[in-house]
């Protein structure tokens, strides 16, 4: 037996928000969408590369505040993108951690944590 990949599922309150932190703002792409019904929450695929998260406005489906670990092949080269965004909500450094890695820890506008993380010096 073997294991699949994971894919996250993220709460969100705020679809324009979430649209403006993860499409434009990390460079995530929808890949789909769904609502039961007009006006009801949105449930939504996001990927960039391998990266594939779930975002959702449905209350039952997880609480905020959850903290991922994403891998990177080139941490700096992600920030400097970031950085020259100049979005007005998050402006995130790179940490050299005593565990050998280097890191970019964002917070999603709902109070999730994403960490960016790839070698030291890459």
């Amino acid at each position: 037996m073997q294991l699949g990949s994971v894919t996250p599922i993220l709460r969100i309150f705020d679809e324009a928000k979430a649209r403006a932190f993860y499409v434009d703002f990390l460079g995530f792409e929808v890949d789909w969408e769904h609502r039961f019904e007009p006006g009801l929450p949105l449930y939504l695929q996001v990927a960039r590369g391998g990266c594939v998260l779930h975002l959702s406005e449905h209350h039952g489906d997880c609480c905020p505040g959850a903290a991922l670990r994403i891998e990177v092949d080139d941490v700096d080269a992600y920030h400097a993108e970031l950085a020259a965004k100049e979005y007005g909500y998050a402006r995130p450094g790179l940490d050299d951690t005593p565990w050998g890695s280097r890191e970019m820890a964002v917070k999603d506008p709902f109070g999730n944590r994403l960490v960016f993380t790839g070698a030291t010096g890459a």
